[in-house]
């Protein structure tokens, strides 16, 4: 049996997998996944035992790496931003 991971390890997965899930051009797909991956790890951060420990973190290593490739494919067929996302403002001239 393999020791659980550090707190430095589940942190950096966590932020990892946090700013993989931001990357997403959708707006469903990407609050859909910064939902997920905040439930995930509060779930790891409320397991007290050592191997269920170990057993979440390989899963959330294993969906990152899944996450990863969904984001890069999203990003190439990303759509129309939605009205309620932040729009990019647009340029406005100085002489105006």
């Amino acid at each position: 049996m393999s020791c659980p991971p550090s707190r430095r390890a589940i942190l950096s997965l966590y932020h990892s997998t946090l700013r993989t899930s931001k990357s997403f051009s959708s707006y469903n797909f990407r609050n859909y996944f910064i939902r997920r991956t905040k439930d995930t790890f509060r779930a790891i951060q409320s397991e007290s035992d050592p191997a269920r420990i170990q057993s979440h973190y390989s899963e959330a290593v294993r969906e990152l790496s899944v996450l990863r490739r969904s984001a890069i494919v999203n990003q190439l067929y990303g759509g129309w931003r939605l009205a309620v996302e932040d729009q990019k403002p647009s340029m406005a001239r100085a002489d105006s």
